[in-house]
């Protein structure tokens, strides 16, 4: 048997380091074993995808050195690689399930299973689908498809009885299937959900092990019911540890900037961020803390995974990432390195026009300049000082502009400008009071160019880190704050007409 793994991001948002992870334990176990490593692209979901995320995907992933045998960029016997671009085996396999009797249809409105879940939280009784479709006789299920009448596709569950879940590292794990959920396994608009693209995906690709986050635990068993509706061979299930903010919790972008390009905009090798990642949970046989990419598949062994969860540190990841520079790189590779992160000449000349409308000298330039080859700003309070505004109204219109940036899915200053004013309208401010404080985020001062511009020539990871490290400058935002502030964000100019 030849081993095959795959990664399977969602092209919804930045590139993420725990993607890169999983991307890496999966390369690892499947090179080890002289196998083959694919990525393919979850994209069923068509309101948030984008192609330029996707193509932010391919590029991180490749810029660590995590390659692949087969994908939507490069091909392979197996594709296409794209679940929008499977539709056609999907309806397939969905309607062999309705037919066989194993999934059904179902035509309960959004408005029925939002009072269904208020019911049930109220109640504290159960929660999930209730089958309310699930023995309308096929006479009825006619008359409702004849009508027009919108409806999802349903896997069918046992009621009694645990399922057994196999892992390569936990053993036995048993969940009780009165836990598990009807699962919509084809959408209203016929496209599929995750659990059935993954699993009709996995068996028509060959994967043989999936190596994922543990957070999918809980779903393992749709999928071996699944396997089993189809009589198709399961795959050896495999769930990594989360990695973890160094409080413990779940690693999370309000704690640790989670985007691939973001460390590599801040100047991190990608030998020295994959060596860390590798370092999640997972340990060389002589406990050296430096290691190639290829030093590991040399040496790898899953068993080697532990359990606990591994904590993901800016500051661990620095000192190695420096070790790497002074160690690993000859005077000349250093400039090298530092000619082709952001000392090029196609960087420069993006923002060049702004620097010279301002220079009376050369030596203006770099002064003036510094915050675009700059990480993290030596920001203090007192630079957020605001004629109008007090500090907390600072820290909460700072924090309202990243999550209005955060859901920007076009990257340029005409969006970026256009998130700011109309903030700006529903706060009550004036344009100019509420750009202040977000150039001294970005630029360190609020006498720069226009910080619109710099934004975009810094990108969405940089500008974003940049107001989350404005916002704990200002003395960060506690979780009862974060709730409160959050609910006022939603209602945020529904009264401002």
């Amino acid at each position: 048997m030849t081993v095959r793994t795959r990664v399977a991001p969602s092209p919804t948002g930045d590139p993420h380091v725990g993607t890169a992870y999983i991307a890496l334990f999966n390369m690892a176990f499947a090179k080890s074993q002289g196998g083959q490593f694919l990525l393919r692209i979850e994209d069923t979901d068509q309101v948030r995808s984008t192609r330029e995320s996707e193509q932010q995907i391919l590029d991180s992933l490749r810029w660590l050195g995590l390659d692949w045998d087969e994908g939507p960029d490069n091909g392979g016997p197996c594709g296409p690689y794209r679940q929008s671009e499977r539709r056609e085996l999907y309806d397939k396999h969905g309607q062999e399930l309705v037919e066989k009797g194993h999934a059904f249809r179902c035509f309960c409105t959004p408005e029925r299973l939002d009072e269904l879940r208020k019911q049930q939280e109220a109640t504290k009784e159960g929660s999930g689908y209730d089958g309310h479709c699930l023995h309308l006789s096929e006479e009825d299920v006619q008359a409702k498809l004849d009508a027009g009448e919108p409806h999802v596709i349903r896997m069918k569950v046992p009621s009694e009885g645990t399922c057994k879940i196999q892992d390569m590292l936990r053993g036995e794990i048993e969940i009780d299937w009165k836990q598990v959920d009807m699962q919509v396994l084809v959408k209203a608009d016929g496209m599929p959900t995750y659990h059935l693209a993954n699993v009709v995906d996995d068996h028509h690709m060959g994967i043989t092990h999936v190596i994922r986050g543990e957070e999918w635990i809980n779903s393992a068993p749709k999928h071996i019911l699944l396997y089993q509706y189809f009589g198709w061979d399961m795959p050896t299930l495999c769930h990594m540890p989360l990695l973890r903010n160094p409080d413990k919790s779940k690693l999370s972008k309000r704690k640790n900037p989670t985007s691939i390009t973001y460390y590599r905009d801040m100047g991190y090798l990608p030998e020295a961020v994959v060596n860390y990642l590798g370092r999640m949970g997972w340990s060389m046989p002589d406990e050296r803390e430096k290691f190639t990419v290829a030093e590991m598949i040399e040496s790898f062994d899953i068993n080697r995974v532990s359990l606990g969860g591994p904590i993901f540190d800016q500051e661990k990841l620095s000192w190695l990432n420096g070790s790497w520079i002074r160690e690993n790189l000859t005077d000349d590779e250093f400039a090298d390195r530092l000619h082709g992160w952001l000392l090029q000449e196609s960087f420069i000349k993006k923002f060049l026009p702004f620097a010279k409308e301002r220079s009376e000298k050369l030596s203006d330039f770099m002064p003036m300049s510094a915050f675009m080859f700059s990480g993290m700003l030596d920001l203090t309070e007192e630079d957020f000082k605001h004629k109008k505004l007090d500090q907390d109204d600072v820290r909460k219109l700072l924090q309202f502009a990243l999550w209005k940036l955060e859901a920007q899915r076009v990257w340029n200053k005409d969006n970026i400008f256009g998130d700011i004013k109309g903030l700006a309208k529903d706060m009550g401010y004036k344009i100019g009071d509420c750009m202040q404080p977000i150039f001294v985020a970005v630029a360190g001062t609020p006498n720069s160019w226009s910080v619109v511009d710099s934004m975009e020539i810094l990108g969405p990871d940089m500008s974003r880190a940049r107001l989350r490290h404005a916002i704990e400058v200002l003395g960060g935002v506690s979780k009862k704050q974060m709730k409160k502030l959050d609910k006022e964000f939603r209602t945020l100019g529904q009264t401002s007409e």
